[in-house]
């Protein structure tokens, strides 16, 4: 017995302490100091153990020594963020970290992993302007008053909009008048332009806060360089260009030319332009936009004044007016409501039910009889849906629970005015042009999504497991089999109604495992009730049904001379079981 308690103690020192090491965890780049990154808990029976950080890499002194607290052999160990932690994701995002735990004579080595996740919520000020000497952008005299001079980008700002304001003075006769930043980083010439400040420079301190707490400061300097004399011309000073309405969004209008080096252009007014677009190099312009006339106001003449500049001398410009002149063209679709039929319904919906009913009209003839048509896309040749008049309709069922059922209908309901007569009109733009009406159909897209819904409880069947009385921990008794015919099949949870301890049923597969010690002559046989539990099947997420069957376990017994033998079976967590059942204290804890 002696010699027995000899080797358990010898055995316990001999446990690793990190057993599941190399470890790792994630933390926010915010998290300031005192921040616990890993516990780790170890047994040190008969002397003071010792958890030490050998090195960091790359090296820092943003991690804190660990700290070891515990009693009567259990110990606790920590390992936290020091007062001079700065974490940025940006500038290092992983720190690998060497500890050694040492417990007398028992040594043990392991590496511990830190990433450093980006904080949505952080805003950085990076790169040449949160240095010491700042950013420097060079502008013309001639640069438009109040026109974009510069953009500040900061990592982790995302859509988020934050407020940015210049805090050094900005003073006349120093200045020619305050430059302006807003909340989007956009830095604006001042109101008064920068004519005569050639050669000048101007240094602005800009301040960006995000919230209370979030907040970075840079340097932007700002030198004015002479401008020299401008060789950019265009061909024509003014222009005017009639187009149809029913031109597409990325049609060509008109491409407008100037004579100079490495040019490029732009649409300085309207800014923006709702309508047009021109091609940065090659001078297209082109519409971005329908030009329906009935829908879109003020798109019957649009005035652009259109830039050319050399691509190295942004002030070498020129500028060139443009008139664009919509003509009506006499071709309109039938319009309806809704123009979108997106809706869902449960598959328990019955025949008959109304999914929705359209109004349409022609612009063209208000009145006219109209002809509707339903098409299926996908799946095809569905029978679900039908179209009575104007009405949709469920047609049969909706049953989703049979294998390759359908949970959308995706289709289109075709809407045509084919019945009517060509028509004519006249329109003055500014000459009298003929119009001629033209059949045209309309297309309704139809989504119909069909939500599944839990109808049906799981059931299994009753079963008998046999199992040794000196079976080892974590046998796999074998499998309980549910069934539950809602989609997706099978979709179950297996749980062990009352908390038996002396098996477990894996909640997913259900794969039945021993837990406890069996004892032929205490008990030969057990009932247990499996609770199934269905999920995933209903659009409420919250809506389970359940079932139930009984499973019996027979312990088979064998010589009472061979269990004895055997000695200590095995440990749980807690417990250790000898011969008979007999239960002695663990060697190592977690």
């Amino acid at each position: 017995m002696m010699m027995l308690r000899l080797l358990e103690f010898l055995f316990a020192l001999l446990i690793p302490v990190f057993p599941s090491l190399p470890w790792s965890t994630d933390i926010l780049e915010s998290k300031g100091p005192g921040t616990v990154l890993q516990t780790f808990l170890f047994n040190c029976s008969s002397y003071m153990p010792t958890l030490e950080l050998l090195s960091v890499k790359p090296p820092t002194s943003f991690f804190n020594k660990p700290s070891l607290q515990g009693q009567k052999g259990l110990y606790r160990g920590k390992v936290t963020l020091s007062s001079s932690a700065r974490l940025d994701a940006l500038a290092v995002n992983y720190y690998e970290l060497q500890l050694r735990y040492t417990c007398g004579n028992f040594v043990v080595d392991g590496s511990f992993f830190v990433h450093v996740l980006r904080d949505p919520g952080r805003i950085h000020c990076t790169g040449a302007f949160a240095s010491p000497a700042g950013e420097f952008i060079y502008v013309p005299e001639t640069v438009t008053p109040g026109a974009l001079l510069y953009t500040l980008l900061l990592p982790g700002l995302g859509g988020q909009r934050a407020q940015m304001n210049i805090t050094s003075a900005q003073d006349p006769p120093v200045f020619p008048g305050p430059f302006s930043i807003d909340e989007h980083g956009l830095l604006r010439a001042p109101s008064q332009g920068l004519r005569g400040q050639a050669q000048k420079t101007f240094q602005l301190q800009i301040l960006v806060s995000l919230g209370k707490s979030q907040r970075c400061k840079g340097m932007l300097t700002v030198k004015v360089l002479p401008a020299p004399p401008s060789h950019v011309s265009f061909l024509k000073k003014a222009q005017s260009i009639t187009i149809a309405e029913d031109l597409v969004p990325g049609s060509e209008v008109v491409q407008v030319q100037a004579r100079g080096l490495n040019l490029l252009y732009e649409i300085i007014s309207p800014r923006p332009s709702p309508l047009y677009s021109i091609g940065q190099a090659d001078g297209v312009v082109r519409t971005t936009a329908p030009l329906d006339l009935v829908r879109v106001q003020g798109a019957v003449v649009t005035k652009l004044q259109v830039k050319a500049f050399e691509r190295l001398r942004p002030w070498a410009s020129a500028v060139s007016d443009l008139t664009v002149i919509v003509r009506a063209v006499n071709q309109r679709p039938p319009r309806c409501h809704p123009a979108l039929l997106v809706t869902q319904i449960p598959e328990t919906a019955l025949e008959g039910t109304v999914l929705d009913t359209l109004t349409c009209v022609d612009p063209d003839s208000a009145g006219a009889p109209l002809d509707y048509q339903l098409r299926f896309h996908s799946p095809p040749d569905s029978a679900s849906l039908r179209l009575r008049g104007r009405t949709l309709e469920v047609n049969a069922t909706l049953d989703c629970d049979a294998p390759g059922a359908c949970f959308q209908h995706l289709a289109s309901i075709l809407v045509s005015d084919g019945g009517q007569p060509q028509m004519t009109g006249q329109v003055w733009v500014p000459q009298v042009i003929s119009l001629t009406a033209k059949w045209s159909p309309a297309e309704v897209p139809v989504l119909v999504m069909v939500t599944p819904v839990n109808e049906f409880s799981p059931s299994c069947m009753p079963h008998t497991f046999r199992v040794r009385e000196d079976a080892g921990p974590y046998t796999l008794l074998g499998s309980i089999v549910g069934t539950d015919v809602d989609h997706p099949r099978n979709s179950l949870e297996y749980h062990i109604s009352g908390g038996l301890s002396t098996f477990a049923v894996d909640r997913l597969s259900g794969e039945l495992h021993l837990l406890g010690p069996l004892d032929y002559e205490q008990q030969r046989l057990y009932r247990i009730v499996i609770l199934l539990i269905d999920h995933s099947q209903d659009w409420d997420l919250n809506s389970h049904r359940s079932g139930s069957c009984t499973i019996t376990i027979e312990v088979e017994g064998i010589a009472r001379a061979d269990l004895d033998s055997k000695g200590p079976s095995w440990c749980t967590m807690t417990l250790c079981w000898g011969p008979r059942g007999q239960s002695r204290p663990p060697l190592m804890s977690y």
